[in-house]
């Protein structure tokens, strides 16, 4: 019996491999997308010899918790979740619905798929009779994969004809968007637990890369009234080194690392004003197009337009809201840059992971100021938001503190400025005018020291850009920032004060 069960499992793995070359043209299926597609597999399989069984308690489908057909998957990003979903559709008698957060990924994501043999209709919003109509043309044709999301699932009379085609699986892709967007401008994700309900396929996977325990338990409740499978891979992306650069001046210190670290390059702002002024100023110190901006308040056109041009580009700057957080899947991003701190280690996680997904090394920095200390320090502890806080002025590894947000496992570091020994090898802003202030045991007067430090800080752009990126205003809020956060006293003059190190507090100095 033994003997059998080895020889089913090797004849399946023969299978999926083949089905995967066959249709997609991939030589090799990784341990963990075989392992997620087994389990869908099997799932629909125990589901299907319980017909008929409307409870999904594991007391009513036996002890295998992967009966109830409610699995939420945990898989890095990079890990290829698409082709867990894709390989079972091509096995399943009815169609995979795929729910999707975005419109821009929806339509990439059916762009991928045109070569292969899936076949795939979109659903969504504005659509005409004519046009719902032709999409179910098609699926009675076979089309294998219907794409929607969660909004045009609220149309009743699309949501009566999905109920009456023999729907095989349901996956919804980042899945962390019901418990991140569902109370505020999304509130039709906190709805799928009842499109679930209404379509009642034999399998529902709802995948993630980013979730915290709490979040990971909201998902489940939202989706599955809190009885699901959890499937969870390791959650490091081993090839992302994590750096934090601490600089009050953030938009120069994202030039610096413009001009030093490799590309394509995306940089992360927390304002579409500041994604549209940083990738002006990167145009002005390296030339025209080095740079473009991509948010949410753009046309659709000029999205495709700026998503085709990075796609394509082997050396450009993408400066991004949030919105390009989830967009296409550019896999040789070699540096990720925050600007500004998502406020969640989730959030945070999924957008460094944009670097990287070939496999290469890539580099993740977050920047970092004294005005960021402060706003953090504000959040309650046990907030989500600590974990940023902590990432960014802790000593301990970075990448166990993200590892950590998840409730992850604990892991051997692969590369992060902490356990490289890399934090101090970069003079930014606040470290030039502490070294300024520790030099000097006079008293500084604070039009002195921004004096100072805006020549200091010129001679080092002129070695990298060839010309000053400094002006006075700069120079004058790095300084602000510092007395704000305590770095500095200011009294008749700005003192000299010993730092600690890091970003702790400076000791007071009663001399």
């Amino acid at each position: 019996m033994e003997n059998l069960s080895a020889t089913y499992e090797e004849a399946r793995e023969d299978f999926l491999s083949a089905l995967a070359c066959k249709n997609f043209g991939i030589p090799y299926i990784y341990p963990w997308q075989r392992f997620v597609v087994t389990c869908i597999l099997d799932a629909y399989e125990c589901r299907r010899e319980n017909q008929g069984q409307d409870d999904f308690s594991t007391a009513a489908l036996g002890d295998d918790s992967y009966c109830h057909g409610r699995q939420i998957v945990l898989l890095p990003t990079g890990a290829g979740k698409s082709l867990c979903f894709q390989l079972p559709a091509l096995v399943f008698p009815g169609s995979t619905l795929v729910i999707y957060p975005l419109l821009a990924l929806m339509a990439d994501q059916q762009r991928r798929m045109a070569g292969t043999s899936l076949g795939s209709v979109m659903f969504r919003g504005g659509m005409t009779v004519v046009e719902i109509e032709e999409n179910f043309r098609r699926i009675d044709e076979g089309a294998k994969i219907i794409i929607a999301n969660p909004e045009v699932l609220k149309n009743q009379r699309i949501m009566e004809r999905l109920r009456g085609i023999g729907i095989s699986h349901i996956a919804i892709d980042e899945a962390h968007c019901c418990s991140e967007w569902g109370d505020s401008f999304r509130p039709a994700y906190l709805g799928l637990g009842d499109v679930i309900k209404k379509i009642n396929p034999p399998v529902v996977t709802a995948f993630t890369a980013t979730a915290s325990p709490s979040v990971l338990e909201r998902v489940s409740r939202i989706l599955f009234d809190g009885q699901a499978h959890i499937i969870r891979s390791e959650s490091d992306r081993k090839n992302i080194w994590y750096y934090v650069r601490y600089a009050a001046a953030k938009k120069k210190e994202a030039l610096y690392l413009a001009s030093t670290q490799p590309r394509p390059m995306i940089i992360f702002c927390g304002t579409r004003a500041k994604a549209e002024d940083m990738a002006m100023e990167l145009n002005v110190f390296f030339g025209d197009d080095t740079a473009r901006f991509y948010h949410a308040g753009l046309a659709r056109a000029e999205k495709d337009a700026v998503e085709k041009w990075f796609y394509d580009s082997t050396d450009g700057v993408l400066c991004a809201t949030c919105a390009y957080g989830m967009g296409v899947d550019k896999k040789d991003i070699k540096t990720v840059v925050h600007l500004d701190a998502p406020s969640t280690a989730e959030a945070y996680i999924q957008e460094a992971g944009r670097g990287g997904r070939d496999g290469s090394v890539a580099k993740a920095f977050l920047i970092w100021s004294p005005a960021d200390s402060v706003r953090f320090a504000a959040f309650p502890d046990g907030s989500r938001a600590v974990y940023m806080r902590e990432f960014a002025e802790s000593s301990r590894c970075r990448r166990q503190v993200l590892l950590d947000a998840l409730g992850a496992e604990q892991a051997v570091c692969s590369g992060c400025d902490v356990c490289n020994g890399e934090t101090n090898l970069h003079e930014a802003d606040w470290t030039v005018a502490q070294g300024l202030v520790r030099r000097n045991r006079f008293l500084y007067t604070k039009n002195i020291l921004e004096e100072r430090l805006f020549r200091e800080l010129n001679i080092q752009s002129r070695k990298h850009f060839g010309m000053n990126a400094w002006t006075h205003g700069d120079c004058a809020d790095v300084v602000d920032q510092m007395i704000e956060r305590g770095f500095v006293r200011e009294g008749r003059g700005l003192r000299r004060l010993f730092w600690r190190g890091g970003l702790h507090a400076p000791a007071t100095d009663s001399g």
